[in-house]
């Protein structure tokens, strides 16, 4: 007889589920990511969660060590010469856990439109998912290969974010192409 055993809870598929993401994660990372979310409230920096707290917020909860967010510029100064530096109050760090900043700028009007209406999960703000894709392939990391493949078997709406892509982001519709292969290809293989 064999027995298995999941250490990442089940998930409804295509419903977003921010604070179950982050409360999955080690207490000293949760705490970060709740403490600098208020911080950036507190300021009035417009912000949305990115990175592995957001992909778990879509449907593959894994753990990560930091806490990212896409940031409108009001979460930056410039200084005079062009200097441009963070705004004063704007965490880098939170008990030891780094906290990175997204400018939602170098993603263009795309990003700036769900900086202004961000998706809320339990009054949590976070990237809607063919935004989220589109950051994960222009990082291309191994990480972020993985996130997007596991998003697809998970469930996420293939179609919806190619058609996103093919209408903001063409350039990158040949490598959401091969995630969507290798996902088929792993649940294929069981």
């Amino acid at each position: 007889m064999q027995y298995a055993v999941s250490l990442l809870p089940r998930r409804e598929v295509n419903v977003v589920k921010l604070r179950e993401a982050i409360e999955f994660q080690a207490p000293v990372v949760r705490d970060a990511a709740l403490a600098a979310h208020a911080q950036l409230d507190r300021l009035g920096v417009r912000h949305a969660f990115v990175g592995g707290l957001a992909v778990g917020a879509y449907g593959y909860v894994r753990a990560t060590g930091d806490v990212d967010f896409l940031v409108g510029p009001d979460a930056f100064e410039e200084q005079p010469g062009g200097l441009v530096t963070f705004r004063a109050g704007v965490p880098i760090h939170v008990r030891g856990v780094s906290v990175a900043y997204l400018s939602a700028e170098q993603f263009g009007p795309v990003a700036a439109a769900a900086l202004a209406a961000p998706i809320l999960s339990d009054d949590l703000p976070v990237v809607p998912l063919p935004l989220l894709v589109t950051m994960k392939l222009v990082a291309y990391r191994m990480r972020d290969r993985a996130d997007i493949v596991e998003l697809i078997k998970r469930g996420a709406d293939a179609g919806a974010i190619r058609a996103h892509l093919a209408s903001h982001a063409a350039d990158l519709v040949a490598r959401f192409d091969e995630a969507v292969a290798q996902a088929s290809r792993e649940q294929r293989a069981g």
